[in-house]
């Protein structure tokens, strides 16, 4: 099975604070150059929590009809796939407002967050009959996946969760954030009778992962080292791959950072993506003289290995 990575997409902002929808394309453009393989729009790293639904809506749009564009210009490569999440209130009927709002952008699959149903985390069974009302709220003809969002809470799905998921036959895309390499070789396995792709979020076991059964990479760094993950996903038992693997091991710490804004920094310093540094998450500041030194760094270490790499 072809190895695939997602990026999770980063929103810009015009200098008044609204959404930059050109910066969006500008984006995904990068992404495409960069050989992705799909995006994860409307995420945790788009700051959902922070944006209005009739932004998350634009945003998804915006991502898929740019990434048709793309892909219908340049028939040497796969077209991208979008996913797309967004739920992100506590009541359910909102909740089901949200998704059918995403699902109606055309989306190849809509994303539940797993802390959105049984919103106080009470039982597995509670999340269980959560998910089956949601899901029959929602329309029967389009893919669905799973997101572990960190926010507000971080709920990990079970086995008991992961089976009644591929039982469902409606599931195909699994955004993992267990960060544990032995667990997703098990949730591998659970999930390997139903056809469900597991994309794991986490840089430190991704090569582990990888080679015991996960689709993919879903996470973070794509946005600062794309073709490394692109080049260790295509190569997993190559000589170089634990070197490649050790790097963004340790780069991956970059992630505690004052994300997202060091992204759209990296993103316009060093790959003239045309975007501001601006988060509603994080306040741009942050990104002070240590961080950027810290990122300089990455980079520089980064660009020699893909040197040795030829890419």
């Amino acid at each position: 099975m072809k190895k695939e990575i997602y990026p999770t997409m980063i929103t810009p902002y015009n200098a008044d604070g609204s959404v930059d929808y050109d910066g969006v394309k500008r984006i995904v453009d990068f992404y495409w150059k960069k050989g992705m393989d799909g995006i994860f729009a409307v995420c945790q790293s788009s700051e959902i929590f922070k944006l209005s639904l009739d932004e998350r809506v634009k945003i998804a749009e915006t991502v898929i009809s740019r990434a048709k564009e793309l892909g219908k210009k340049d028939k040497s490569r796969a077209p991208m796939k979008i996913v797309a999440s967004g739920h992100i209130s506590d009541d359910y009927a909102k909740q089901t407002e949200e998704l059918n709002a995403i699902a109606a952008t055309g989306a190849d699959a809509v994303i539940l967050i797993t802390n959105r149903l049984d919103v106080e985390n009470t039982s597995d069974e509670k999340w269980i009959d959560d998910l089956y009302k949601t899901v029959d709220a929602l329309p029967q003809n389009i893919e669905l996946g799973v997101y572990e969002c960190p926010r507000p809470y971080k709920r990990l799905l079970t086995e008991k969760m992961l089976e009644a998921v591929g039982k469902m036959r409606r599931f195909g895309f699994i955004k993992d954030t267990v960060c544990d390499a032995q667990i997703i070789a098990k949730r591998c396995g659970i999930l390997k009778p139903y056809n469900v792709r597991l994309y794991n979020a986490n840089a430190q076991t991704f090569l582990d992962t990888l080679r015991s059964g996960a689709a993919g990479y879903c996470g973070i760094m794509t946005h600062f080292h794309p073709e490394l993950y692109k080049w260790l996903a295509d190569n997993l038992f190559h000589p170089m791959s634990e070197k490649v693997q050790a790097y963004l091991c340790l780069a991956a710490f970059t992630e505690y950072l004052a994300y997202p804004a060091t992204a759209k920094w990296y993103l316009k310093e060093f790959e003239k993506v045309d975007i501001l540094p601006l988060s509603r998450v994080v306040d741009c500041a942050e990104v002070t003289e240590y961080q950027k030194s810290c990122l300089r760094q990455m980079k520089l270490l980064g660009d020699s290995i893909k040197q040795e790499l030829g890419i």
